[in-house]
C-alpha cells in the first residue's frame, strides 16, 4: 500500500466537534496524484512510488517519454515529482491514481514542507535572543548578538555559533498530525494544528508505519 500522497496547502479555518469544541485546522488539497514510476527492491535497492501531481502545459520531451511509459495523457505535464514509500510495489500499477481516499478520519499523519523564507534576518528575530541592555550608554546596539568568541583561548568561533543569516525556506516536518474530516470528492483532508509552508505550497502528507 501507498503510504503517502502530495498536496497542496489551501489554507487554516476551525473545527468544532460534537461537544462544541474548536480546533486549529489546516486544509490541503491531497492529489490527485499519478504514479509515474516504480521502484523495486531487485533493481533499485529500495521500495518507492514517484508520484506526478498538479497538471501543467506544455511537457518537455523527457516528461513526455515518462508520460508515455506510464501510460498517462502526453498532452498534460505534471508539475511537482516526489518518492514516497510503499510497503510493496505488487499491487502498484504505473499511472494508477492516488487520492485523499487514502486516508481516514482519526489517523494520524506526518507533513513534510518547506517553510516559509524570511530573507536574511538579525539574531533577535532567528533565535530569539533578548539583545543588549537599553542603558548605561548602549544606545545602539539593541538587537546585537553581543561577542561571538573570547580573544584568548581557544581565539577562535566555535562551529554552530548562532548569528544573522539566512532565516526559512528549509524542509520542515511536522510529526503526529491527525486527520479531522476526509472529503475524497474533493480531496479535501483536514489536519489538526498548522503545517509548514504558504498558502498554495507544496507538501507531502505521509502515513506513519510501525517502524518509525
Amino acid at each position: 500500500m501507498i503510504q503517502g500522497i502530495l498536496g497542496r496547502k489551501l489554507g487554516m479555518t476551525r473545527v468544532f466537534d460534537e461537544n462544541g469544541v474548536v480546533t486549529a485546522t489546516t486544509l490541503v488539497e491531497a492529489g490527485p496524484c499519478f504514479i509515474t514510476q516504480l521502484k523495486t527492491l531487485e533493481r533499485d535497492g529500495y521500495t518507492a512510488a514517484q508520484l506526478g501531481f498538479d497538471e501543467k502545459k506544455r511537457p518537455n520531451s523527457p516528461e513526455r517519454g515518462a508520460l508515455k511509459a506510464a501510460g498517462l495523457d502526453t498532452k498534460k505535464g505534471l508539475r511537482f515529482h516526489r518518492e514516497v514509500p510503499v510497503d510493496t510495489t505488487d499491487d502498484l500499477e504505473l499511472g494508477s491514481r492516488v487520492d485523499a481516499a487514502i486516508f481516514v478520519r482519526g489517523e494520524v499523519v506526518d507533513v513534510v514542507g518547506t517553510s516559509k523564507g524570511r530573507g536574511f534576518a538579525g539574531v533577535v528575530k532567528r533565535h530569539n535572543f533578548s539583545g543588549g541592555p537599553k542603558t548605561h550608554g548602549q544606545s545602539d546596539r539593541w538587537r546585537r548578538g553581543g561577542s561571538i568568541g573570547s580573544g584568548t583561548t581557544p581565539g577562535r568561533v566555535w562551529k554552530n555559533m548562532r548569528m544573522p543569516g539566512q532565516m526559512g525556506n528549509e524542509r520542515v516536518t511536522v510529526r503526529n498530525l491527525r486527520v479531522l474530516q476526509v472529503d475524497p470528492e474533493r480531496n479535501i483532508v483536514a489536519l489538526r494544528g498548522a503545517i509548514p509552508g504558504p498558502n498554495g505550497g507544496l507538501v507531502m502528507i505521509r502515513k506513519i508505519r510501525q517502524d518509525d
